[in-house]
């Protein structure tokens, strides 16, 4: 029996990068998956061979009212929700002061980092409330630890998660519901291969591995933190930084 069956998970950024990655994972795991991105064209590439098990979902998760009506979509087709992972993510401008930083830019990064994953979460607590069980992943960051230079929005927007974690995770404790955060270091996606070579370098050496994570390794680790098996954990960001965090 695999450790996902009977389980209904809903994964945004699912078209790539690490989304994509957990996805098959758990579709392997024998999970019915709502699979939400913005680039509707790259889920239909990418998802192919379990439609009886896949919900494909073109969304902007920073629009609440598309986010509410994607999951009662998964809802109503799988009879419940299991499982949310939050990956849906971008850096925006890197690289720069805090003085240069675009206001714009900012905000942009906010809506898709944070607010994109409270409007998620908002929507699928009623479904696992109902069901006294739940599991929740928003995936941070070392840079919502630690902070970046160069990176204010993306280190900021994942503090906010971060925090959010902590004050999601203390108000679901008693209900079968857990939350929690995911902290990587550099993982070698397509989101960090866009960025300039020094602000990867920046980060690299921060590593005591000196070398960037995998998809696979993170994949692993948030399929962990969101099966049955993880149950005593809640409010809490698990690190993946190669020995950079050790709090």
């Amino acid at each position: 029996m695999n450790i996902f069956d009977n389980q209904v998970a809903i994964i945004t950024g699912a078209a790539s990068g690490l989304g994509l990655v957990i996805a098959h994972k758990m579709l392997n795991e024998g999970a019915k998956i709502g699979l939400l991105d913005l680039n509707e064209k790259a889920l239909n590439e990418e998802f192919v061979g379990n439609a009886e098990r896949e919900e494909l979902i073109g969304v902007d998760v920073t629009d609440e009212l598309s986010v509410a009506k994607a999951i009662d979509r998964v809802a109503n087709r799988f009879g419940k929700i299991d499982i949310l992972i939050n990956c849906a993510g971008i850096t925006g401008a890197t690289n720069i002061k805090s003085h240069e930083v675009d206001t714009a830019n900012l905000q942009k990064v906010f809506n898709v980092n944070f607010m994109s994953s409270f409007y998620t979460s908002k929507a699928v607590l009623p479904y696992m409330l109902q069901n006294n069980y739940g599991r929740i992943l928003h995936i941070a960051s070392i840079a919502g630890k630690e902070g970046n230079a160069g990176m204010l929005a993306y280190s900021a927007s994942k503090a906010a998660v971060i925090g959010m974690t902590k004050v999601q995770g203390k108000e679901y404790a008693e209900t079968g519901i857990t939350i929690n955060a995911l902290a990587p270091a550099v993982i070698q996606t397509p989101l960090v291969d866009a960025m300039p070579e020094t602000q990867v370098k920046y980060m690299t050496d921060k590593i005591p591995m000196k070398r960037c994570g995998t998809l696979e390794e993170a994949a692993n680790m948030a399929a962990f933190i969101v099966s049955p098996e993880n149950s005593f954990t809640t409010g809490f960001t698990f690190d993946l930084s190669g020995g950079r965090a050790t709090y």
